[in-house]
């Protein structure tokens, strides 16, 4: 059995972006086996975020090779995500992986799959995993409906998340990007 990473939201608004995981990693369909994990990372000189659903220890190949992308083109998170999905989609060895990544930086949220997608939301808000439908629901519902800025509806649309969906919990890491300064908030 694979261990699974489950639910991660990323939504922008005029100040920037937020992004949020939670930290359940379940084995199967009925075992938890960890409920602090950390799904959402900070890369390239802390201008970029990045979270995944899905196995493990196929995220965290995926992470690494989009680290080297962003590297390779300067920060330049499209640019990186174009060419990281055209390797994933090539690559026999990485066409297995079996995970998806939610990238963002300032400007711009980014779905990353392996058969080569490379998705911008038209709403500045995204989801991945198990949960991801309830947090993309209930944080489109928010955005819409509240004057709540971006780290508070990712927060609060994982609480919904995670009242809904068994694989996902509510220890949230949650990272933030401002527009105006580039920098972390």
């Amino acid at each position: 059995m694979e261990l699974k990473g489950t639910t991660i939201l990323a939504v922008r608004d005029a100040g920037g972006v937020a992004m949020a995981g939670d930290g359940q990693v379940t084995m199967g369909q009925s075992v938890v086996m960890k409920h602090t994990a950390r799904k959402v990372r900070r890369l390239y000189r802390d201008r970029v975020l990045a979270g995944f659903a899905g196995a493990t220890a196929d995220a965290f190949t995926l992470f690494e090779r989009f680290e080297a992308k962003l590297e390779e083109f300067g920060g330049n998170l499209t640019r990186a995500a174009v060419e990281l999905a055209k390797d994933w989609r090539k690559d026999k060895y990485l066409r297995r992986l079996e995970a998806m990544l939610l990238v963002a930086d300032a400007e711009t949220i980014l779905i990353l799959t392996g058969t080569g997608d490379v998705i911008e939301p038209d709403d500045g808000i995204a989801a991945i995993g198990s949960g991801g439908p309830y947090a993309l629901s209930a944080a489109r519902a928010l955005s819409r409906h509240t004057a709540l800025d971006a780290e508070a509806v990712v927060r609060e649309a994982m609480g919904i998340a995670g009242e809904l969906c068994v694989f996902t919990n509510g220890h949230l890491t949650v990272e933030t990007l401002r527009r105006d300064a580039d920098a972390p908030a």
